[in-house]
């Protein structure tokens, strides 16, 4: 989710009843913080705790490294990511592809729980690929090394996102490990939420895609797993509400010349997951250059989706 999860979209979850936000991945080589990306993605203090960052690689001195001096920025949780499928992370031995050397993965999990005072959790695949799913073996490992909390993705390093996520990979280290575990993948619906659960018995879920465009996915799982009945759809007028204001703070985080790029791709899965006929506004919008144009555009178009839906009531 790196390139996603930023600020302003974690604000914007936390808002809308997800318990917790995880910052983007971010490298634990130090020397490229510098970048103008790393600083975005970095602790802001001004974030609503627990502030959780990301980490990623594959020498257990740097991330140890990175992790204390997360700690000291103002994390209150480290996340070490051991299950990106994405090449340039793989091919660097970080990610899934630590899951093929379990000796490392000690290692490394040792090294940083062993380096701060907080949190550390961890995010891993089944395994990394179908005949290879070491998953409650890793798990194993993980409750040994002091992590204090595991998620799942539900698929092997190998799948990538093809095909479908499944759970009884998840259902298992469930049973074999006592520390909370996490399921995560293809969780798109307050019902598959209420499923998942179910059938794993896990501790939490953890969505990434499905919130795109979605961000109301959080509390719309949340009411059904307390109540049993399904959150409506939000009002067209909340819809507006909620990009706009979102529009607004994707300015204000990254300035005007990246913040009106980045919003290129949020507005449409915004537009893309409410089912909006959207080719043309996208087309438009993706023309824009500055921060008022948008906000016009968006202005525009919300106020004619209004007059139609008046006029056809």
């Amino acid at each position: 989710m790196a390139g996603v999860t930023d600020l302003p979209f974690r604000k914007l979850c936390r808002r809308l009843g997800a318990g917790l936000a995880v910052g983007e991945m971010i490298t634990a080589d130090t020397k490229l913080w510098n970048s103008r990306k790393s600083q975005f993605r970095k602790v802001h203090v001004e974030e609503e705790a627990p502030r959780a960052i990301q980490i990623a690689g594959g020498d257990a001195e740097m991330l140890a490294h990175a992790a204390a001096l997360n700690e000291q920025a103002g994390a209150q949780i480290i996340d070490i990511n051991m299950g990106c499928p994405a090449k340039k992370v793989c091919n660097k031995a970080a990610g899934s592809a630590l899951l093929k050397d379990e000796k490392l993965v000690a290692e490394i999990l040792e090294a940083v729980t062993s380096s701060v005072s907080i949190p550390v959790t961890l995010k891993i695949r089944t395994g990394w690929d179908e005949f290879n799913k070491n998953a409650p073996t890793v798990a194993r490992i993980a409750e040994q090394s002091g992590i204090k909390a595991l998620t799942i993705h539900g698929r092997t390093r190998a799948d990538k996102f093809k095909g479908q996520a499944e759970y009884d990979t998840i259902a298992h280290v469930k049973q074999a490990i006592s520390i909370p575990v996490i399921a995560n993948g293809d969780i798109n619906s307050a019902q598959k939420a209420k499923e998942v659960l179910d059938h794993t018995q896990v501790d939490g879920l953890m969505f990434g895609r499905v919130a795109q465009g979605n961000p109301w996915i959080f509390r719309e799982v949340d009411h059904f797993l307390k109540t049993g009945q399904l959150l409506g759809a939000p009002k067209l007028e909340e819809v507006r509400t909620v990009i706009l204001h979102h529009l607004t703070e994707l300015h204000d985080f990254y300035g005007d010349y990246l913040g009106v790029r980045i919003a290129r791709k949020h507005i449409g899965w915004y537009l893309q997951a409410q089912q909006i006929d959207n080719t043309k506004i996208r087309q438009e919008f993706n023309r824009l250059d500055l921060p008022h144009q948008q906000h016009d555009l968006l202005h525009r178009y919300f106020e004619s989706l209004q007059l139609a839906k008046e006029q056809a009531a």
